[in-house]
């Protein structure tokens, strides 16, 4: 990534960064540090989605997650989900492995603004909670 993290993020630099992530189905620990800026500043939108199970939010989560939806019972929420699939969302698990296995799925499904965390929560080195309140979860 060769923008710095700071809050002089061109409307270009944004638009090229949702671009390569929408393009690569990834984002580095590092390009999502920089999302969740943008969005603070309300100058980007997407949904920051954790696949893990409830006691694995609860000893470390990306301060920031907008929905924990644990791989058990995500088929429960397909339909809401696809109500979403107008924004970028970023699914991440604790490394990678589980937000591979779903991209995979939600591509044969018709979704495409999607991506995961590259590394999983493992390589964000930004803020992490511990036992943080649950985020929204689809009903």
């Amino acid at each position: 990534m060769d923008e710095p993290i700071n809050d002089e993020w061109s409307e270009e630099a944004m638009m090229n960064l949702v671009q390569t992530v929408t393009k690569s189905c990834e984002v580095s620990g590092e390009e999502l540090h920089v999302m969740l800026n943008l969005r603070a500043q309300k100058r980007l939108d997407f949904v920051l989605i954790d696949i893990r199970e409830m006691y694995e939010y609860s000893e470390s989560s990306i301060k920031g997650t907008d929905m924990l939806l644990p791989t058990s019972t995500i088929h429960q929420h397909m339909d809401e989900l696809k109500k979403l699939s107008g924004k970028l969302l970023i699914f991440y698990c604790h490394i990678g492995g589980r937000t591979t296995q779903m991209l995979f799925i939600l591509r044969r499904m018709g979704f495409s603004n999607i991506a995961q965390l590259s590394g999983g929560i493992d390589a964000f080195h930004g803020e992490k909670l511990k036992n943080a309140p649950l985020p929204k979860t689809m009903k």
